[in-house]
């Protein structure tokens, strides 16, 4: 066994975003925002969609799980950010650590697949309207959808115990506002180069099949509104992939420049405005775009809203 001088690792100390006294004061409204935000939009997105038998559809399905998912993400990391915003104990237990480090992958990975699987529902939709129904039926949308979380949870486990497996004794203090698998590589008293493949080697396999099944998607979805002669006919097509197209767009490069990178172009400052992207502001952003852009939720909104007055 390679010999380390290393002591038990019982917590870490997350550094935050920062320590000057006024900008904690902004940090914390701004979050506080986000937060309130994405728990009121996401719940919302998901009543409407449960109370209106209209969306009840595979793409509404698929839907509320990125909602849900958007939820319990930005639940893993936000609250911490706020406690610690003011606190003057920023640190969080070992285990308490490699929960964080655990769901938040696992639901990032969850969200990357069923990105990819909403743009499979669109391609059908357009493509094959005929056989939608019987291609998108409700059992292979629960199979998918069951397929995205276990996968990515199992795939989580994989990291989760070799990350926290390592010896760490160089420092308690980790340069970010939540447990990320990178600065927390920057601790270790041994070579990461054997979790830096598995992450090349997973990350890859679930974001390239996620990618390209979203790719191939598209490719056939403009390859059939290129087909469409009205300018017209093609926006009214097209703009049931608009919000999708945006969310994956954000989404899936935000992740590619965090984990699918070389270890030299590590940078504190920039991993953490790359990482407050897909896990703060996207889980935001997801029902606001959908929502703005969407008509049937709109449309559900403005009826239950009219009947709550009426009455």
């Amino acid at each position: 066994m390679e010999p380390y001088n290393q002591t038990y690792m019982s917590s870490f100390i997350l550094l935050g975003l920062s320590s000057i006294p006024y900008l904690q004061v902004i940090y914390f409204l701004i979050f506080l925002i986000i937060y309130t935000i994405t728990l009121s939009g996401n719940v919302l997105l998901i009543v409407l969609v449960r109370i209106d038998s209209q969306l009840h559809t595979p793409m509404y399905f698929f839907l509320t799980n990125l909602s849900f998912i958007d939820i319990c993400f930005s639940s893993t990391i936000v609250p911490k950010i706020l406690v610690n915003t003011f606190s003057q104990d920023k640190s969080i237990s070992f285990l308490g650590c490699a929960s964080q480090m655990y769901f938040s992958l696992a639901l990032g990975a969850t969200e990357c697949i069923i990105l990819a699987v909403m743009a499979y529902d669109r391609y059908v939709a357009i493509c094959n309207p005929l056989q939608y129904q019987i291609i998108m039926h409700k059992q292979i949308c629960i199979s998918l959808a069951a397929f995205s979380w276990i996968l990515s949870f199992l795939n989580s486990v994989v990291h989760a115990v070799l990350t926290f497996r390592l010896p760490y004794c160089k420092s308690k203090l980790v340069n970010h506002f939540f447990c990320e698998m990178p600065p927390l590589f920057q601790l270790a008293c041994k070579d990461t180069l054997f979790n830096e493949v598995a992450v090349y080697i997973s990350g890859g396999i679930i974001a390239l099949f996620s990618f390209l099944l979203t790719l191939i998607s598209y490719f056939h979805i403009i390859s059939t509104i290129l087909k469409i002669r009205s300018n017209k006919g093609r926006y009214k097509v097209f703009s049931t992939c608009g919000s999708h197209l945006a969310v994956v767009s954000l989404y899936y490069g935000t992740i590619a420049f965090m984990y699918l990178r070389p270890r030299s172009s590590y940078s504190p400052d920039r991993d953490r405005a790359i990482s407050m992207l897909y896990t703060v502001v996207t889980p935001m952003l997801n029902p606001i775009i959908y929502s703005i852009r969407n008509k049937d939720v709109k449309g559900t909104l403005k009826r239950k809203l009219a009947m709550k007055s009426y009455r």
